[in-house]
């Protein structure tokens, strides 16, 4: 506290941290659960059941494509023998639950480490499909095509560039209503209803030689494959960090960081990875 009582930056502390009779008999945090997995790092929100943001580090090796540090055939992830599962780590109070999606007309869209980013092992394959690390998407248009369109898009990256970080985070974004004010409005899923829907889906990336970032903001609706990529593109601090209220990257490296689309080209490659899989295993991707 300085001299005339103005709180100092200093003397600010996490709020799970803080030692106070207020907090004797019961302390509300933490408001999010870190979850820090094999493939990737995560924070989970427990009023809306979904992450609040995963981040994820893309190289040759962790897609499983390296001849030199890539994972023995015998060990790599195979997705057919993963399964969604509710997270034993998240208290049962808070956790999303596999009913929570029964019918509910929305993919379980897997945020951070898409099943095709973990093949480094089963053990990271398996993480992936944890509820924590899920939130609804709409499916056809959207989850098992143009979203998945850009998680192939960042993992293509890897090709280029030797180390890829890429961050997902799901927003909620408000909506000019007709009489001129701005309200968010969202879908709850579940019974009782538990999950949230988020009404957009943010990746942000972030690769060095030479360093750039760059940020896409998609709506959760379906989305026609020939739209451009370039026309979700935002800048990081204003679209997402804003609307998350999450600092995803330090002024220092925005600071010296081209746009992603000035050193990779934006495009997305359109395949329905839905239908190969339908041929393959007989499912959706869901």
């Amino acid at each position: 506290m300085s001299p005339k009582g103005v709180a100092q930056l200093t003397d600010m502390q996490p709020i799970g941290s803080l030692v106070s009779p207020v907090l004797m008999y019961g302390n509300p945090g933490p408001i999010s659960d870190a979850l820090v997995r094999k493939a990737y790092v995560a924070a989970y929100d427990r009023r809306l059941r979904h992450p609040a943001w995963t981040a994820e580090h893309l190289t040759l090796a962790s897609l499983g494509k390296s001849a030199l540090a890539g994972p023995e055939a015998s060990e790599a992830g195979d997705r057919g023998k993963s399964a969604f599962v509710e997270d034993p780590s998240i208290p049962a109070m808070f956790r999303a639950k596999l009913s929570d999606y029964f019918r509910s007309g929305y993919d379980r869209g897997i945020c951070a480490v898409p099943a095709a980013d973990a093949k480094i092992s089963q053990a990271a394959m398996d993480e992936t499909f944890f509820l924590s690390n899920i939130a609804p998407q709409v499916g056809d248009g959207f989850n098992r095509h143009y979203w998945a369109y850009l998680e192939d898009w960042c993992r293509r990256l890897t090709g280029t560039f030797t180390d890829v970080y890429v961050f997902t985070v799901p927003l909620y974004l408000p909506k000019q209503d007709t009489d001129g004010k701005w309200r968010v409005h969202h879908e709850v899923i579940g019974s009782p209803p538990n999950v949230s829907v988020p009404t957009h889906f943010a990746k942000s990336s972030w690769r060095r030689s030479p360093v750039s970032t760059g940020a896409f903001v998609l709506p959760n609706a379906v989305i026609p494959d020939d739209a451009p990529l370039e026309s979700f593109v935002v800048l990081v601090m204003d679209a997402v960090e804003r609307a998350a209220g999450l600092t995803l990257f330090s002024d220092a490296v925005k600071g010296a960081s081209k746009h992603i689309c000035q050193t990779a080209k934006c495009q997305v490659v359109v395949r329905r990875f839905d239908d190969a899989r339908k041929k393959a295993v007989g499912a959706p991707r869901k």
